[in-house]
């Protein structure tokens, strides 16, 4: 049996037992996305765990931060040109109402994210 327990201003509180289980637990494996490092679709837990290790990341949860082998050195630009030119369309695209918005927007995150 696993007993569980709840807190309430800062006083444990037992929930109550839970039966355990003798069977195997199955972790099923992650759905495909695309990455966001170079655009390929990651389709399995073992093709994830490579594509990390080959662009030398590492995953980030609620355990602590443990530093590269090797020095960052900033994610790598497919197409450095590609990327300039698809934010000169974005903007334009905008009205002005909108990108003074944005640099208000990004202004703020400057702001609250400086050690001024």
């Amino acid at each position: 049996m696993r007993r569980t327990w709840v807190y309430i201003d800062g006083v444990a509180y037992e929930k109550g037992t839970e039966p355990t289980s003798d069977a195997p637990i199955v972790m099923p494996d992650i759905k495909p996305y695309q990455s966001m490092i170079d655009g390929t679709m990651i389709t399995s837990r073992s093709q994830h765990r490579e594509h990390l290790r080959q662009h030398g990341c590492q995953e980030l949860g609620n355990e602590p931060l443990k530093w590269l082998d090797k020095p960052y050195t900033g994610i790598p630009d497919a197409n450095p040109q590609g990327r300039k030119e698809l934010i000169r369309a974005q903007v334009n695209e905008m009205t002005h109402k909108e990108f003074k918005q944005a640099v208000k927007r990004d202004l703020d995150r400057l702001k609250w994210n400086s050690n001024y």
